[in-house]
C-alpha cells in the first residue's frame, strides 16, 4: 500500500503543531495575554504585524491559537491515554476469560456507552471547579468503552489460535499469556482507537470551553476563544474563524490518520 500525499500532509501538520506547542514556553516574548498598544481595546483584521489579527482586547490571535494548541493536544493525548489503559485492560480481561465474566463486563460497558457522555461531563463540570486536569480525567474515564469492545473483539479471534493453545498447554500463567503474547497482537485496534479518541477528546474540550465549563480565561484555548468571540462574529469574523479552522483541521487530521493506519494494517485493504 502506497503512502498517500494527503497522509504525509496531515501527519506533517500534526507534528508541526505538536513541536510548536512544546517549544512555546521557551519564548517569553510570545505571551498570549499581551495587549498591542496600537490595537488596545479593539479588534484589528489580519495584517503584517498580526497575521491572524487581534481580538476585541487587542491580543494577538495567532499567538493565542498556538497556546490553545497546547491545551487541545494535551487534553487529547492524556485523556486518550487514560481511556486506552482502562479500555485495553477491561477488554483483555473480558475477552480472555469469556463466559459469564465476559457477559457481565460487556453489559456494564453497554450501559456506559448508552449514557449521554457529553451531558454527564457537563453535569460533572458544573459541580466541580473547572480545570484542565479535571477535563482530562473526566474525558478519559468516559471514553474507554469503545476501546474495550475493539480489544475484546480482537482477542476473541486470537485466543483460539494454535500458539495461544500451545502456551496454555505448557502451563504458562494467564497473566503472562495475555500481556506477553496476546496484547502485542491487539495493537491495530488500539492504534486506531488512539487517533480517533484524541480527536473526540479535543472536540469535547472545545465544547466545554465554549460553554464556559472548560479552560478558564485568561488562559487561551480554542474553545474559549470561540466563546469570547460570539459577540464579534459579524464585525470581526477572523476572531472566530482561525480557532474554528484549527479545531476542524486537527480533528479531521487525527481521524484521517487513524483511518489510514487502519487500512494499512488491515491485510485485506492493503493488498
Amino acid at each position: 500500500m502506497k503512502i498517500k500525499p494527503l497522509f504525509i500532509t496531515t501527519l506533517g501538520f500534526l507534528i508541526g503543531l505538536s513541536i510548536i506547542a512544546l517549544i512555546l514556553p521557551f519564548f517569553d516574548q510570545l505571551d498570549p495575554n499581551t495587549f498591542d498598544p496600537d490595537a488596545l481595546g479593539m479588534a484589528t483584521p489580519p495584517n503584517k504585524n498580526h497575521i491572524f489579527g487581534t481580538d476585541e482586547l487587542g491580543r494577538d490571535i495567532f499567538i493565542r491559537c498556538l497556546y490553545g494548541s497546547r491545551i487541545s493536544l494535551a487534553v487529547g493525548l492524556i485523556s486518550m491515554s487514560i481511556s486506552l489503559c482502562i479500555g485495553t485492560l477491561y477488554g483483555l480481561f473480558a475477552g480472555y476469560f469469556g463466559g459469564l465474566i465476559d457477559e457481565i463486563m460487556m453489559r456494564i460497558a453497554d450501559i456506559f456507552m448508552a449514557l449521554p457522555t457529553l451531558f454527564i461531563i457537563l453535569i460533572i463540570q458544573s459541580i466541580i471547579p473547572p480545570s484542565i486536569t479535571n477535563i482530562m480525567i473526566i474525558i478519559g474515564l468516559f471514553g474507554w468503552m469503545g476501546v474495550a469492545r475493539l480489544v475484546r473483539a480482537e482477542l476473541l479471534s486470537i485466543k483460539e489460535r494454535p500458539f495461544v493453545l500451545a502456551l496454555k498447554a505448557k502451563g504458562l500463567k494467564n497473566r503472562w499469556i495475555v500481556f506477553k503474547h496476546i496484547l502485542p497482537h491487539t495493537r491495530n485496534p488500539i492504534i486506531v482507537a488512539a487517533m480517533l479518541g484524541m480527536g473526540n477528546a479535543i472536540l469535547i474540550e472545545s465544547v466545554l470551553s465554549y460553554l464556559g465549563l472548560g479552560v478558564q480565561p485568561p488562559q487561551a484555548s480554542w474553545g474559549n476563544m470561540l466563546q469570547n468571540s460570539l459577540h464579534y462574529m459579524r464585525e470581526s469574523p477572523w476572531i472566530t474563524f482561525f480557532p474554528g479552522v484549527l479545531i476542524t483541521l486537527t480533528v479531521l487530521s487525527l481521524n484521517y490518520i487513524g483511518d489510514t493506519i487502519r487500512s494499512y494494517l488491515d491485510p485485506k485493504e492493503s493488498t
